[in-house]
């Protein structure tokens, strides 16, 4: 099973890591994490940019509660290289 996180929304780092942990229990092994970016200035505004080496530290995380295929960065999208992940799950 896959899921996908959009970061920035004005989530904590607690409440993302709670949110691995219960998405890990659900049984959901495949996780995308990206930087949600406001598509219009109507939108929901962006509450703070996620840098590139804090998603490597999520991954990891993720990794470490037992994610078999993480992707995580600011341009990931839920599709994000779905092949691979899929591939690292079978």
């Amino acid at each position: 099973m896959k899921s996908g996180l959009m970061l920035g929304l004005g989530e904590t780092d607690d409440e993302v890591f709670q949110c691995l942990e219960d998405l890990f229990a659900a049984g959901v092994r495949l996780l995308t994490m990206g930087q949600y970016l406001a598509p219009t200035k109507v939108h929901h505004p962006v509450e703070r940019f996620i840098s590139p080496e804090h998603f490597d530290e999520l991954a990891a995380r993720a990794e470490t509660i037992g994610f078999t295929g993480v992707a995580a960065g600011p341009l990931v999208r839920s599709s994000y290289r779905a092949d691979q992940l899929v591939a690292k799950e079978n």
